[in-house]
């Protein structure tokens, strides 16, 4: 759906702010030659970069620079668009910003009236735009932000597969499968009195397992690459003294937490991302588990807890220097039970049991045994959280993806699985088991914004940078 404000011509820095050797002033919208003329003084050739002054209302430049001229439709956003390429102070660039707005309230000549609506972009409305226009679909728009937000080389990687098209091509994929299917299903359904039984002369139950397949393949990627993109939430908990900021710096390889001997040191939160095989892991430190009087103490520990609870994994940290004192075994135990009791059963609890290094051979113990102090356990202790995450190592193809897209492939599965029990049932159910055919197809087209709401639109490009 085209809204009034998609007709107006937009304008914003597209670079980052701050200083740079390059900043980059972008324009897009319908007819700007005048425009480009009123700026650089002169036309300019198509897709050519063209070294030129960039000029004020009286002529003079503000500054030097490349500037850009794509027309539509053939540029980013599927209109004009121009792009003035300058040194990268923030004054400049704000001056160049003033001037457009500028140039194009003046009456310019052979300008369009349009430009007089000139206006500054909102959040991802280049984006937005390319998509409206049918120069890129959903999942590659969320892609451009997902590869500027990667937090590691894998997360990178699998966003390009994602804006080079390889999701969308799984998706497509899907989609024309499943629109073959319907068709069969429809034509059953409008010609009943026919002798030819289209379903079991065209293998729509095999069609039907295939699709099922495809779909739990895609998932598949869409899961790994959802955890690229997100990580997991892991949070180191037990009683004081246990160790929790040592194994927080072991992990992270630096000295982030206070380390001391003295209990109760950590009173807050300490939270750092860190990665393994190229998956992000948002690592919190928290105030140890007790009975306390202290006031800040009490406030760290109910912090703690309320982390615990939001975590997609737990690292239940023991002491194994105290493992046989009765009463810190008492104070572990009554953690575990409290942890039993208020976690969601989706939350991972993994026992960890630090200090090797300094306790005596112990029996085999549930969990990993390692020592945050030497370093010796931690790469079991890494290979369990990837496990814990659900990563596949070694995994191809993998693309970027979100939550939503994995929630969307598993509305699709559900509807095929449902689809698959009333294909095996006589004729009357294949009114249902088309409409769970269109359901199914739906979620597909939702993936790619073939059938998205104006909603959820605002909401993903409402998160993207000013000027993408």
């Amino acid at each position: 759906m085209t809204l009034p404000r998609h007709q107006e011509p937009i304008v914003a820095i597209a670079t980052a702010p701050g200083r740079g050797a390059v900043g980059i002033v972008r324009v897009s919208g319908r007819g700007l030659q005048a425009l480009t003329q009123a700026l650089c003084g002169k036309g300019l050739t198509p897709r050519e970069a063209t070294y030129t002054g960039f000029l004020d209302a009286h002529g003079t430049a503000i500054d030097h620079g490349l500037a850009l001229y794509f027309p539509s439709p053939h540029s980013f956003t599927g209109e004009d668009v121009l792009e003035l390429q300058a040194h990268g102070g923030p004054v400049v660039l704000q001056l160049l910003l003033a001037r457009c707005l500028e140039a194009a309230a003046q009456a310019l000549p052979g300008g369009q009236a349009t430009l007089a609506h000139l206006r500054l972009a909102l959040p991802g409305e280049f984006s937005e735009r390319a998509f409206l226009n049918d120069k890129i679909d959903l999942v590659q728009a969320e892609a451009i932000a997902d590869l500027i937000d990667a937090s590691t080389e894998a997360a990178a990687r699998s966003a390009s597969r994602s804006l080079s098209g390889a999701f969308s091509h799984e998706i497509h994929q899907l989609r024309d499968a499943l629109i073959h299917l319907r068709m069969l299903v429809e034509a059953t359904l409008d010609f009943p009195e026919e002798e030819i039984d289209f379903l079991r002369q065209s293998d729509a139950q095999g069609q039907l397992a295939r699709l099922q397949d495809g779909v739990t393949a895609v998932l598949a990627k869409a899961r790994q690459g959802a955890l690229l993109r997100e990580g997991i939430k892991v949070v180191i908990a037990g009683q004081p003294n246990a160790g929790k900021s040592s194994l927080l710096n072991a992990l992270a390889g630096a000295e982030l937490a206070i380390v001391t001997a003295v209990p109760g040191t950590t009173r807050d939160k300490v939270q750092q991302t860190i990665q393994i095989e190229g998956v992000p892991l948002h690592v919190i430190d928290t105030a140890g588990l007790r009975d306390s009087d202290d006031e800040v103490e009490k406030i760290g520990i109910e912090r703690a807890w309320h982390a615990i609870a939001e975590a997609d994994a737990v690292l239940f940290l023991h002491d194994l220097t105290r493992a046989h004192a009765a009463e810190y075994r008492a104070a572990d135990d009554a953690i575990a039970s409290v942890m039993r009791q208020k976690l969601p059963q989706h939350i991972s609890v993994l026992d960890i049991w630090n200090k090797a290094d300094a306790a005596p051979a112990a029996a085999p113990l549930q969990g990993v045994v390692l020592s945050a102090k030497t370093g010796a356990g931690l790469d079991a202790l890494r290979h369990q959280l990837l496990r814990l995450a659900g990563w596949q190592p070694g995994a191809e193809g993998v693309f970027a993806a979100r939550a939503r897209h994995v929630e969307a492939l598993r509305h699709v599965q559900s509807h095929l699985n449902r689809a698959a029990l009333h294909l095996t049932q006589q004729a009357q159910a294949l009114d249902v088991l088309a409409e769970e055919l269109r359901l199914a197809q739906n979620a597909v087209n939702a993936i790619t914004g073939e059938f998205s709401s104006d909603d959820l639109l605002g909401v993903i490009f409402s998160s993207f940078c000013i000027g993408k």
